[in-house]
């Protein structure tokens, strides 16, 4: 499998991450809960060899984002009806 550089999810503080994560946890967050049940890793081969076909000639271009964080939200919007504009 190759080992591919996925884009950097924002830049945040040193405890914005976490504390973000803590509000969403107490809010009941749906994700959060379907990641207990299920491992979303499994899909990582899968999704890469569906999505990333072509192999790179160079590094210029932006960076892809990560396949299984993108899995995760067309979940979440198929879930709870959101538009991409709702996502961000």
């Amino acid at each position: 499998m190759r080992k591919i550089q996925y884009k950097p999810i924002g830049i945040a503080g040193l405890f914005d991450h976490e504390q973000a994560l803590e509000q969403l946890s107490n809010k009941g967050n749906a994700l959060e809960r379907l990641s207990e049940v299920l491992d979303f890793e499994i899909f990582r081969e899968l999704l890469e060899d569906s999505i990333l076909t072509k192999e790179k000639k160079n590094n210029e271009g932006a960076k892809p984002y990560d396949v299984v964080m993108l899995f995760k939200i067309l979940i979440l919007q198929r879930y709870f009806g959101l538009s991409d504009g709702q996502v961000e």
